[in-house]
């Protein structure tokens, strides 16, 4: 009988003959292996070896190059085994049951499934267990090429399949709290996978984290409309909503009556839970495969012997580690992402760059990870302060950093050659065969850290910096793992460990504010919890009115030690920025918020947008802004007040208002030229040419217009608020104007009346009655929408009062119509009705089409709510014909709706139907109208409870409820009501969400 040959591509691809691995050759040799082992006995031709080796180029000695690997790998294989061998034209690799990781990976995945469908769930978590801890690390590590990349794609999507499964029984099984850190991490590293994020809000709320679980859903609906422009699926949503409304139902444990069936396989489910000891007493082997964070470097199986250093006892040890800072808390998914990263056997050596923003506590995290860690590396732990934004010194050269590294593992100082890449050689080679940890804190720049980086297998370097060293990730493959402020809890848990539980549990409120006030950064809640244990005779409402005091200032936040002065720590990094991008950074706080896009940046310091994202870059680089979404920059409180405190002593009132002006202009004329898009027919308004230097959004299509109003939409009611605050009281009338249409399709009444409420006082200081008027109008439609009708009259009668004296026409005439819609509120449909009229005999035979269509259609809406229906269709016939004309959606949507209205009230409920379902198919296609939506599910309930069909109708107002409710619709209570008198058991099938 031959000895046993074991093949593995979970990870590096392997082979061991017995305990002794065997030597596979060059990355292409072990490449050809991996192409054989992968078709798992089958026959691979010589053709398929080429194109998975050399792909579309090959050169012409391939062939014979494939047969000599082939040749090679024999032997090192064992001729007498053959296990490679020849079929015509093609090799296969005659692997007995047992001898390949992936078929004992399938054999094990394939056991779980029917003893979890038998109930044996712990039997089904032993299975896949066992499959999960085959991995070593990414498929096929090593081997390059298209081929192989595709390949670690399929065998990665067979991992996080059997990771998934695993997760999903042990929530069954009750281990709700302990998979929730894991998910996090799988979740971050997935954002776009729906499966982990769903079973991470059942653990959540399970764990009665209701609010975690909702915001993990608010996160996934804001990535994929971003990302992809979609929705969440349908099983996301539907988990979202039983969660909103405390469904009890998923609060049951499938698996908790099987308790016995754990003793079948040796466990309980206590102890098949890994939480025993602290994490830096585990042992590599001992970390079950399901709790390591999903991109972990699995240990290796047990056949590959974990090798003795082979350097003896005379080499020092270093254990240079500086202590764990006393009050370090929270961020564990971090700490077991970054765990997940630690290479195990012989894996190659791996590097993880910690970045963040200054004070954000990248070195303190640094060190409590790589105390965690060091049992892991025995052969010890070394600590380098490159110096790289000191305020003092300069950075540490390389050459320096080599000589240091290598006398503290032992090599004599005059050993050590003079040239850098002679050291940077030694270090590779003292490094082979042990198993190092060495973190580099505050590097410059990756030239800085790439020389120090070693070449074996087994090492971790750790570096942090406030650059986000993007050369050292590319090139060298290098892990990054950011850092960003605290949880709100995280700051509240800081301050706990530096005053005490007494005194925080006694001001909850207080410390809320000093957290916030503090931007949840570690260094800034450091110096305000060192004020607050300086002065214990205190109340923390003292420190925390202090705070409030000077917003907008680093004041507070002194100390006569530069290290723990914000101001100080910030400007190391200010100070390192080229003059342009100095320039950018102080001119970025003028910008309101909550972000800022490319072009409006550019706008802002009037450069072209190729310079502005050039400068955006060293910013992002820099970690002065933060880049949260493609294209989008953002950043803290503290880093503001520092830009702002930059931007009053630097630039002169002249270059702030003529940036101030810039950016106004961006904002308006970008929304000028989106509002145009959406609506052809409103009436137009004039605007001034923009400044010079301004880069305004171009708009292409309807949807892009109406895409770019829902970004901006926070970003545009601050930016309408600041430009009213200093003085363009032009841009902010036109502003409003320009946001008015879609704010009103989206139904978000409460930000348009904020809006023109604001524009309404630069209208008033501008005393132009062209301004008055339109924004009156608009004041009109907010204060209706949300049944203010007696205000929303006023404001469309002195709307009528200011158009009728400019003489502007077309805007009178829509104002008449928007007058109906009020006095339709009130129950004035005879005075709805003859403003109607009046709209359109000011139109004219030659008025807008679209207008003429809409002014129709609302003849026909009064007629029809007055109970003359067949004059109404009359109206709707014409109304209708001039939409299909235009292809019109959304006027087609509103006139469908009124035939729907009228022919359900005459009786003729199955046309009803019709028109009410393709109103409601214009209004999904058309998008962004999804009150229209709900107020026409609405309609079609009512005519399905007319051909005798409730459980339809029940559904279609549930539907519509949900709508309303998100957009927190007036009407939203009425419609709940309604559905509710429509449930056999009363209101408890009315949707909260």
């Amino acid at each position: 009988m031959r000895e046993q040959v074991r093949f593995a591509v979970l990870g590096p691809v392997s082979a061991w003959r017995g305990a002794v691995e065997v030597d596979l050759g060059p990355p292409r040799q072990r490449a050809v292996l991996a192409v054989l082992l992968l078709a798992e006995g089958g026959r691979v031709p010589v053709d398929r070896l080429v194109d998975a080796l050399w792909g579309a180029a090959p050169p012409a000695s391939s062939v014979g190059s494939v047969r000599t690997y082939v040749h090679r790998l024999r032997r090192a294989l064992g001729e007498d085994a053959g296990l490679i061998r020849s079929v015509g034209d093609a090799y296969v690799v005659r692997a007995l049951p047992g001898d390949l990781d992936l078929a004992d990976f399938r054999e094990l995945t394939a056991r779980a499934e029917p003893a979890r469908r038998a109930g044996d769930l712990h039997g089904a978590a032993v299975h896949l267990r066992d499959a999960l801890a085959l991995w070593r690390g990414p498929a096929l590590s090593g081997v390059r090429g298209e081929f192989a990349r595709a390949r670690r794609e399929q065998l990665e999507a067979l991992r996080l399949s059997a990771l998934e499964s695993l997760l999903a029984i042990r929530l069954d099984l009750g281990e709700h709290a302990q998979v929730v850190i894991e998910l996090a991490g799988l979740v971050a590293g997935h954002p776009l996978d729906e499966r982990f994020r769903e079973m991470l809000m059942l653990a959540l709320y399970r764990s009665g984290r209701q609010s975690a679980a909702l915001e993990t859903y608010a996160e996934a609906r804001t990535l994929l409309a971003e990302e992809l422009g979609v929705d969440p699926a349908p099983a996301l949503q539907h988990l979202y909503e039983r969660i909103l409304r405390g469904d009890g139902d998923l609060l049951a444990v499938p698996g908790d009556e099987g308790q016995a069936t754990a003793s079948r396989h040796g466990a309980t489910p206590d102890a098949m839970t890994p939480d025993a000891g602290p994490p830096d007493a585990v042992t590599p082997d001992a970390v079950p495969p399901a709790e390591v964070a999903p991109d972990a470097v699995m240990p290796a199986p047990s056949a590959t012997p974990q090798l003795p250093s082979p350097h003896g006892p005379s080499r020092p040890v270093p254990a240079q580690l500086p202590s764990d800072l006393h009050g370090f808390v929270g961020r564990e998914a971090q700490l077991d992402l970054a765990s997940a990263l630690v290479p195990e056997g012989d894996a190659p050596s791996a590097t993880v760059v910690i970045g963040g923003t200054a004070g954000v506590g990248k070195t303190a995290f640094a060190i409590h990870w790589a105390r965690r860690i060091a049992p892991r590396f025995p052969d010890g732990q070394l600590y380098l302060n490159l110096r790289g934004f000191d305020p003092v010194g300069a950075p540490v050269p390389p050459a320096q950093a080599l000589r240091t590294l290598l006398e503290a593992l032992g090599v004599p100082p005059r050993e050590l050659p003079e040239d850098q890449d002679a050291l940077a050689a030694r270090l590779r080679t003292v490094l082979t065969g042990r198993r190092v940890l060495i973190l580099l804190d505050n590097a410059r720049d990756a030239g800085q850290i790439r020389p120090l980086l070693p070449g074996a297998p087994g090492c971790l370097v750790i570096v942090t910096s406030r650059n986000r060293l993007g050369g050292l990730v590319a090139v060298d493959g290098a892990r990054p793992l950011r850092l960003g402020v605290l949880t709100a809890r995280e700051g509240r848990d800081l301050l706990l460990r530096r005053l005490g539980a007494e005194r925080v549990a006694a001001e909850p409120e207080a410390v809320r504010e000093i957290v916030e006030l503090c931007a949840r950064l570690p260094l800034a809640l450091a110096v305000a919890a060192a004020r607050a244990a300086d002065r214990t005779a205190f109340p923390l409402a003292a420190l925390a009115d202090e705070l409030a005091e000077g917003h907008g200032s680093l004041d507070a936040f002194t100390d006569a030690d530069q290290a723990a002065d914000v101001r100080a720590v910030l400007s190391w990094s200010y100070h390192a920025l080229s003059p342009a991008a100095a320039r950018l950074f102080r001119l970025l706080v003028l910008h309101p918020g909550p972000d800022v896009s490319l072009p409006a940046a550019a706008s802002l310091a009037g450069l072209g947008t190729a310079a502005t994202r050039s400068l955006l870059a060293d910013l992002v680089h820099a970690h002065l802004v933060d880049e949260p979404a493609p294209g989008r920059y953002a950043w803290h409180d503290l880093l503001r007040a520092y830009a702002a405190e930059l931007s009053a002593a630097t630039e002169g009132p002249d270059e702030i208002t003529a940036a101030r002006r810039r950016m106004a202009d961006h904002y308006l004329h970008s929304a000028y030229a989106a509002a145009r898009l959406m609506d052809l027919t409103r009436d137009r308004i004039v605007l001034a040419e923009p400044s010079p230097g301004v880069r305004s959004e171009a708009h292409t299509t309807p949807q892009r217009a109406m895409a770019w109003f829902g970004t901006e939409r926070a970003v545009l009611v601050a930016v309408l608020r600041e430009a009213s605050a200093h003085g363009f009281d032009v841009h902010a009338w036109q502003l409003a104007w320009c946001v008015e249409h879609h704010f009103g399709r989206q139904g978000l009444w409460h930000e348009l009346g904020v809006t023109l409420r604001t524009a309404l006082e630069s209208a008033d200081r501008l005393g132009d009655p062209t301004a008055l008027a339109h924004i009156h109008r608009g004041l009109a439609q907010a204060e209706s929408y949300a049944k203010r009708t007696g205000d929303a009259r006023a404001h469309i009668e002195r709307a009528i009062e200011l158009f009728a004296k400019v003489g502007d026409v077309p805007a009178l005439t829509e104002s008449h119509r928007q007058l109906s819609v009020v006095l339709e509120v009130q129950g004035d449909l005879e005075g709805a009705l003859d403003h109607h009229r009046q709209a359109l005999e000011l139109l004219g035979p030659d008025g807008d089409g679209r207008l003429r269509s809409w002014i129709l259609n609302g003849l026909g809406w009064y007629h029809s709510l007055l109970g003359r229906h067949r004059e109404a269709l009359e109206f709707c016939a014409t109304a209708l014909e001039l939409a299909r004309a235009r292809d019109d959606d959304y006027t087609l949507g509103h006139v469908l709706n009124s035939i729907g209205h009228a022919r359900h009230h005459l009786g003729a409920h199955d046309e009803a139907v019709a028109a009410f379902e393709e109103a409601l198919a214009r209004f999904r296609h058309v998008g962004g109208v999804p009150w229209a939506e709900a107020h026409t599910l609405a309609s079609l309930a009512d005519s399905r409870l007319g051909l005798g069909q409730p459980d339809r109708a029940r559904a279609l107002l549930a539907e519509g409820v949900r709508i309303l409710e998100r957009l927190g619709h007036p009407d939203a209570g009425a419609m709940r009501e309604k559905l509710a008198a429509l449930t056999p058991d009363g209101d408890r099938a009315a949707p909260s969400g």
